[in-house]
Parts: structure tokens; C-alpha cells; sequence
């Protein structure tokens, strides 16, 4: 089977897409977050009153567990929602009442989850991986 080259394009900048998004929210926060879980644990942000350990939990398989799932691309659009609800969390509860400066971050990581939720994983992840 051969493929034009709108569609490489496509797969390429899909792939590219979720390396970035999954990959940077694993690596620079949810990694940090985990390896500081004793001292996060009790003082955590918690939103809707379930308690900091739970809350950090909650975000720790968004940024951990979910971004590693878009970045191999295996399950894609189920695990794009923790992460989409967590970064709108992070942009407009915990960084709500501060200026759009302390809101960007976690806004473009809930727009380029968003994105990954509608276009899916493209060819080139495990969700695409036949066995046989």
C-alpha cells in the first residue's frame, strides 16, 4: 500500500504532536510531581474537596500514567481525557484568579490534548500495531 504524502504528513505531525504534549507533561511535571509525592502528598491543590493526596493521585495518572499512554500512542483518545481535565483544572481553578501568564502553559497542554482527542493517534502508534 503506498501513501501520498498529505497522509505522511499527517501521521508525522500526529506522532509529533503527541511526543510533545505526552512527553513534556510526563518528563517536566508529572515525573517531578511523583518523585516529591511525600512532600506534595499533604498540601497538594485540591479543587473539589477530595482530599491533597487524592487530588495529586488523580494528577499523577493524568501527567504519569496517561501521558505515557499518548506519547506510545496506545489508547489515545481515552487517556487524552484525564489530561484534558486536569490541565483545564491547572488553568482555570489553580491558576484561575492569576493573570493569563499563569494559565498559558496549562491551556496549551489542554488544547494539544484536545487536538490528540480528535484526530487520534495516527498510523504511526501502538494503537496501529498489528500482530499477526
Amino acid at each position: 500500500m503506498l501513501l501520498n504524502s498529505e497522509e505522511v504528513s499527517v501521521d508525522l505531525g500526529t506522532l509529533l504532536l503527541r511526543l510533545t504534549a505526552g512527553g513534556t507533561l510526563f518528563w517536566h511535571h508529572g515525573l517531578v510531581k511523583l518523585m516529591k509525592f511525600g512532600d506534595l502528598s499533604g498540601s497538594f491543590f485540591d479543587p473539589i474537596g477530595l482530599g491533597s493526596g487524592l487530588s495529586l493521585a488523580l494528577i499523577l495518572f493524568a501527567e504519569v500514567f496517561c501521558a505515557l499512554c499518548v506519547v506510545l500512542g496506545l489508547w489515545t483518545r481515552i487517556t487524552t481525557i484525564p489530561c484534558i481535565i486536569g490541565m483545564a483544572v491547572a488553568a482555570f481553578l489553580a491558576n484561575g484568579d492569576g493573570p493569563f501568564a499563569k494559565q498559558e502553559l496549562s491551556f496549551l497542554y489542554m488544547m494539544m490534548f484536545i487536538i490528540i482527542f480528535f484526530t487520534g493517534s495516527g498510523r504511526y502508534s501502538l494503537n496501529r500495531l498489528k500482530f499477526q
